[in-house]
């Protein structure tokens, strides 16, 4: 009894081990397949992080753009505008991309909403392409006595802020604006945007 127990035995674990083998192979087949399978299709883990890596990108240079990863509590200009409007610049920075980004706060002080639309100045080409926007903003080198406006692409859209709506009383909105920068020999110039006082102002970068 004992031997043919012992026989038993080994060949219950002769058959484990065979069905253990053969388990380990079929899971590495099917993992090289689904490998291919996913890097073709691109939808595999591994692809996904690159797509989220490009799309957190765009929200970050968003952001940036809009002036949400400004720090507020930097003011480097105040100046007033009508009906109680306020604007304030937290940031003016040279970029390598050869540009200068303003950013900044208008701030509705009053009693009343006031229209987003009063700051994209008189160019018929730039309301048109632009309603609602601050593309009416620009920077004044007086040393080199250039003007500058602000940043279009290809279709006139501006390279500004844009879409805005009117401001309800207490509120504000923060902006942004790009314009082609000065020489590198220039760090301060003046800034006007359409109803508000004009601001001296320092580039950094």
């Amino acid at each position: 009894m004992s031997i043919r127990r012992s026989t038993r035995s080994r060949r219950a674990v002769a058959a484990v081990s065979l069905a253990a083998a053969l388990a380990l192979t079929a899971v590495g087949c099917g993992t090289d397949d689904g490998g291919g399978k996913t890097d073709e299709g691109g939808s595999s883990p591994s692809s996904a992080p690159s797509k989220s890596a490009d799309e957190d990108k765009g929200e970050k240079q968003e952001d940036t753009a809009a002036g949400e990863n400004v720090d507020p509590n930097v003011k480097l200009a105040q100046v007033n505008g009508r009906d109680g409007l306020t604007l304030v610049v937290n940031e003016v920075k040279r970029d390598s991309g050869g540009f200068v980004t303003v950013s900044g706060v208008i701030k509705n002080n009053g009693d009343e909403l006031r229209s987003g639309g009063q700051w994209a100045g008189s160019e018929s080409a730039i309301v048109t392409n632009n309603p609602n926007s601050v593309a009416g903003a620009t920077l004044v080198d007086k040393i080199g006595k250039k003007r500058y406006y602000i940043l279009r692409d290809t279709d006139g859209r501006c390279l500004c802020t844009t879409g805005l709506t009117a401001i309800q009383p207490g509120k504000s909105v923060s902006v942004f604006m790009q314009f082609p920068a000065p020489p590198e020999t220039t760090n301060e110039v003046d800034f006007t945007l359409p109803t508000f006082a004009t601001a001296s102002l320092k580039i950094s970068g």
